[in-house]
C-alpha cells in the first residue's frame, strides 16, 4: 500500500497516480497542484509529506459574508487594508510556516502573512479591494490549513499584558549594579584621598538607589505580608517584609548619621533575587487557554432560514398561488432568538437547544455526555446544544438562546468562579511560621542578652539577627525547583497553567479518570465479528454497500474491510441512524442495528454485551454481528499499576458500563467504576471526596469534565490536538505522552523533596550568619557576601538536581 505524497496518510479507499507520484485523494492532489503552479514545490522538499488533507464543506464559511461578524474578527480595517489573526491548528513543520509565509504567491491581494509557531496562528495583511475574508480563508482550508474560528473569537479583546514584573526586575537589578559599584572602596577600607573625600557622596548615591527598590520593586512582598498578617496568615513574605525593612531602616541611619554605607548593597540584592525567582516561576504557555468555556467549542455563526413569499411578476396574484421558498442569512450565535429556524449542516455542531422540525438527525454527543455512540432522531424530538450532526443537514427550531441551553448551564455552577476552588497553602508558607516565630524569638533573646552585657550592643545585634536570618534562600527554593519541574513537564507535553499546581501534583492521593476520549483513543476501535463466517461474495456486497455510507460506524467498518472485490451496487438504501440497505444481482445485504434487519429469528442474535454493534443479514438470513470496542491508549493498565501503589483510582465515565469487566481486569481490587454519569454527578462525586480530606486529581477530555476538572485540586485535560479545544483546567496533557501520567505526578513528589532539602541546605547559611549576628561582628561586607552567596547556590542546587530528575522522562520516548 502506498503512502500519500502530500499528507502522507495510506492510500486506502484510492490511489491517485499523478506525475509519478501518489495521492490519497483528489484534494491532496489539488493541493499539489496549487503549491506547483505557484512556483511553491519548495514546501516538499523542506519536510516529507509535510501537507494535510484538505476538508471544506460546502457553505461553511458563509457567514463570513455577514459584515458585522466581520468587523469583530479583524484586528485592522482602514483604507482599503484588513489584518487579521488566525488560529491554524495543523501548522506543524517548518513547510507549514515557509508556505503561509509565501502565501502572497498564490493570492496577490495578499501583502504580508506571519506565522507565530508556538501559538499556532497566522497574521494576514491583505488588501480588501481585492480579497475578502472568506475567499482568504477558503483559500487557507483548501491548501490544508483551515483556520478554526469560534465564538470566542467574536467577543475576544485584547489581552493586557503585565509587564510589571519585568519592569520591577529591571529597577532592582539596576539599583544593586549601582550600588555593588559605589560600595567597594567601603569593603575593602581604600584610603584613597579622592575615595575618601566624596565617600560621604557616594553613600547618599546609594541612598537615592535604594529608593526606587523600597518603595517600587519590593511594594508586592510588602502588600503580601500585611493581608497575611490581616488573615492571620504568617506566609513567607512576613519575615521577608520584616529583612528588607530592617536592612533599609538600619542602612539609611547609618547613612544619617556617617556610621557607614549600611546594608543596602545586601537589601537591593535580596529584592532582585526574589524577584528572579518569581519571574523564573511564572512560566507561563501563551499559546494554550487553560480557562476555555463554550465559547470555545460554540461556532460563531449559523444560518438562519426565513420565510420568503413569491409570485412571479405579476400583480393582484390570489394568496393561495403565492410561492413560499426559505432563504438563508448567515447571522450570529447570540443574535438566535427563541422561535428561530437554523439549518445545521453535515458535521456542524447545534449551538441552542431546540426541536428537530425537517431532516434525519444522527447527533453526536460524545463531548458533551462521554457516551461514544451518536443518537438517532426524528422530526419533533428535542436536541440538546454541543451535539454534531453526522448525516446530512437537518432544520431546527430554536427552543432556547445560547445562554439559556443546557451546555452553556455546565458554566453557570460556582466552582466555575475565580474563588471556585479551596486556597492551598504552600509548603514554603506552612513552614514560614515556624521559622517567623523562631527568628523573632532569637532577635528578642539575643537583645535581652546583649542588654545586660552591653546595652549599647543590644540593638545592632537585634537589627543584625533580622537581616542575616532574612529567609531570602528559603523564598528562592520553590519558585526555582518548581519553575525549572514547569519547564521539563512542558518540553514533554504537559502544559501547567502554573507551578503552584505542580506542588499540589505532589499531594494527589486519588486519581479519577474519564473513559471515553482519556482512557479511549477518539480515533479508533477494535472491531471483532462474530457469527457464521461471511463468503467472499456477501464479504463483497458488504463491503460495496459500506462504501456508500457516510456513517462513522460503517466509515470504521469499511476501512476494515476494504480489501475486498467492490463493485458497483444496483441499488442502495439508507435510514439514518438505522442501517443501510445493498442489492446487486439479486442478492442483497441489509446492515444496521437488529431491529432495522427485522430477521425471523431474535434468538440468534448474538449478545454485545452493552457494546456498540452492527448486524448484517443476507438474503433475509440473519449472519451475526461486528462488535465495535472502544481501543484504549497505549499504556493504560501500565498507569494503573504505577498509580495504585501511590494513589486510590477511580473510573468516572458517562459512557455506559458496556467495559465493565474489561476495565476492572486492569484495576486493584474494589476500584470504583461509575458510568452513565452526568456532568453534575461527576463534579459531586469529586466534591464529596474532598470532603472526606481525599486530594484529588480529574483526568478528563470533555465539556462533560469541566465541572469535574474545576473542582478537583488538580484538573488535567487528554488532548490530542492541544491547540484546539480543551475545558478549563490546570494541565493539558497530549495524548501521545498518557503512558507518563505516574512519572509526571513521581517528578512532582521528587520536587517538594528537593525543596525541602533546600531548605535544610539555606539553614546552614542561616547559622553561620547568625554566628556573626548574635557576636555583633555583622560586617556590611559579610551580609554582601553572605546573602547573595546562599541565593546562587540555592539557585545551583534545585535547577541541577530537577535537571537530573527530567532525565527520567527523557528517557521515555512518547507513543507514536
Amino acid at each position: 500500500m502506498e503512502n500519500c505524497f502530500h499528507c502522507g496518510d495510506a492510500c486506502r479507499t484510492t490511489s491517485i497516480s499523478y506525475e509519478d507520484k501518489a495521492f490519497c485523494c483528489h484534494g491532496c492532489k489539488t493541493v499539489y497542484d496549487i503549491l506547483k503552479n505557484n512556483d511553491l514545490s519548495y514546501y516538499y522538499a523542506l519536510e516529507q509529506t509535510p501537507g494535510t488533507t484538505p476538508e471544506t464543506q460546502e457553505g461553511k464559511f458563509d457567514f463570513l459574508e455577514n459584515q458585522d461578524i466581520v468587523s469583530k474578527l479583524l484586528e485592522f480595517n482602514e483604507q482599503g487594508t484588513q489584518v487579521i489573526s488566525l488560529l491554524i491548528p495543523s501548522i506543524h513543520c517548518s513547510s507549514c510556516i515557509w508556505v503561509l509565509e509565501n502565501l502572497q504567491k498564490l493570492q496577490p491581494g495578499v501583502t504580508t502573512s506571519q506565522v507565530n509557531f508556538p501559538e499556532k496562528t497566522v497574521r494576514i495583511t491583505f488588501s480588501s479591494k481585492e480579497l475578502s475574508l472568506q475567499d482568504l480563508v477558503i483559500l487557507l482550508s483548501r491548501i490544508g490549513y483551515e483556520p478554526y474560528i469560534s465564538l470566542e473569537d467574536a467577543s475576544a479583546k485584547n489581552p493586557s499584558i503585565d509587564r510589571s514584573l519585568i519592569y520591577k526586575l529591571g529597577v532592582a537589578g539596576f539599583a544593586f549594579g549601582n550600588i555593588m559599584f559605589l560600595s567597594f572602596p567601603e569593603y575593602f577600607e581604600v584610603n584613597e584621598f579622592w575615595l575618601d573625600k566624596f565617600k560621604y557622596v557616594f553613600r547618599w548615591l546609594i541612598f537615592f538607589f535604594s529608593l526606587p527598590v523600597i518603595f517600587y520593586s519590593a511594594r508586592d512582598y510588602f502588600t503580601s505580608a500585611i493581608k497575611g498578617l490581616r488573615s492571620n496568615i504568617l506566609n513567607i513574605d512576613v519575615p521577608i517584609a520584616i529583612g528588607i525593612t530592617v536592612l533599609f531602616l538600619r542602612s539609611s541611619v547609618d547613612i544619617l548619621m556617617d556610621w557607614g554605607s549600611g546594608y543596602l548593597d545586601s537589601m537591593t540584592g535580596l529584592v532582585f533575587f526574589l524577584l528572579l525567582g518569581k519571574f523564573f516561576q511564572q512560566k507561563t504557555y501563551a499559546f494554550l487557554s487553560f480557562e476555555r468555556d463554550y465559547k470555545s467549542y460554540f461556532p460563531i455563526a449559523v444560518t438562519r432560514l426565513f420565510q420568503n413569499k413569491a409570485a412571479g411578476n405579476s400583480e393582484g396574484v390570489p394568496t393561495e398561488q403565492v410561492r413560499i421558498t426559505k432563504a438563508e442569512q448567515q447571522i450570529q450565535v447570540n443574535e438566535l432568538e427563541k422561535g428561530d429556524r437554523i439549518l445545521i449542516r453535515n458535521r456542524e455542531l447545534l449551538p441552542v437547544d431546540g426541536v428537530l422540525i425537517y431532516g434525519n438527525a444522527l447527533i453526536d454527543y460524545s463531548f458533551v455526555t462521554g457516551e461514544a455512540e451518536p443518537v438517532s432522531k426524528t422530526s419533533g424530538d428535542f436536541l440538546f446544544a454541543g451535539g454534531r450532526q453526522l448525516a446530512g443537514s437537518i432544520e431546527v427550531e430554536v427552543l432556547k438562546t445560547v445562554e439559556q441551553s443546557y451546555l452553556t448551564q455546565l458554566w453557570s455552577n460556582e466552582i466555575f468562579s475565580k474563588n471556585g476552588k479551596s486556597l492551598f497553602q504552600s509548603l514554603t508558607d506552612r513552614i514560614s511560621r515556624r521559622f517567623t516565630t523562631t527568628l523573632l524569638l532569637i532577635a528578642v533573646l539575643a537583645t535581652v542578652i546583649w542588654l545586660f552585657i552591653d546595652a549599647s550592643m543590644a540593638l545592632n545585634v537585634f537589627t543584625s539577627v533580622l537581616i542575616v536570618a532574612c529567609p531570602c534562600a528559603l523564598a528562592l527554593a520553590a519558585p526555582f525547583t518548581l519553575g525549572n519541574l514547569l519547564r521539563i513537564f512542558g518540553r514533554h507535553k504537559l502544559y501547567m497553567k502554573d507551578s503552584a499546581s505542580i506542588e499540589q501534583l505532589a499531594h494527589i492521593d486519588l486519581v479519577v479518570f474519564d473513559k471515553t476520549g482519556t482512557l479511549t483513543t477518539n480515533s479508533k476501535n477494535t472491531i471483532t465479528y462474530e457469527g457464521i463466517e461471511l463468503s467472499d461474495q456477501e464479504k463483497s456486497l458488504l463491503t460495496s454497500t459500506l462504501r456508500a455510507s457516510n456513517h462513522p460506524l460503517s466509515r470504521s467498518l469499511y476501512e476494515l474491510l476494504d480489501e475486498n472485490n467492490i463493485t458497483t451496487l444496483d441499488a442502495f438504501q439508507e435510514e439514518v441512524g438505522k442501517g443501510i440497505t445493498g442489492t446487486l444481482d439479486n442478492q442483497h445485504i441489509k446492515v444496521g442495528s437488529y431491529e432495522f434487519l427485522g430477521a425471523p429469528k431474535v434468538e440468534t442474535a448474538i449478545n454485545t454485551n452493552q457494546n456498540t454493534a452492527v448486524h448484517v443479514c443476507c438474503n433475509d438470513i440473519y449472519k451475526g454481528c461486528f462488535i465495535f470496542y472502544n481501543e484504549y491508549r497505549p499504556g493504560v493498565k501500565e498507569v494503573f499499576d504505577s498509580l495504585k501503589k501511590t494513589a486510590q483510582i477511580v473510573i468516572l465515565s458517562g459512557d455506559n458500563d458496556g467495559e465493565r469487566e474489561h476495565l476492572a481486569s486492569w484495576l486493584p481490587d474494589n476500584t470504583a467504576l461509575l458510568f452513565n454519569q452526568k456532568p453534575e454527578d461527576k463534579l459531586q462525586f469529586i466534591k464529596e471526596k474532598q470532603q472526606s480530606g481525599k486530594t484529588v486529581l480529574m483526568i478528563g477530555d470533555g465539556l462533560n469534565d469541566a465541572g469535574a476538572l474545576a473542582q478537583s485540586n488538580v484538573g488535567i485535560t487528554i488532548s490530542e490536538n492541544i491547540n484546539v479545544f480543551s475545558p478549563a483546567c490546570d494541565g493539558i496533557l497530549d495524548a501521545s505522552r498518557f503512558k507518563d501520567i505516574s512519572t509526571f505526578l513521581s517528578l512532582s513528589r521528587s520536587g517538594l523533596k528537593i525543596i525541602k532539602y533546600a531548605f535544610i541546605f539555606s539553614l546552614f547559611y542561616n547559622l553561620i550568619g547568625l554566628g556573626f549576628a548574635l557576636t555583633g561582628h555583622l560586617a556590611p561586607v559579610v551580609a554582601a557576601i553572605l546573602m547573595p552567596l546562599s541565593s546562587i547556590s540555592i539557585v545551583i542546587f534545585t535547577t541541577s538536581i530537577t535537571y537530573f530528575l527530567g532525565e527520567k522522562l527523557h528517557s521515555k520516548k512518547p507513543n507514536s
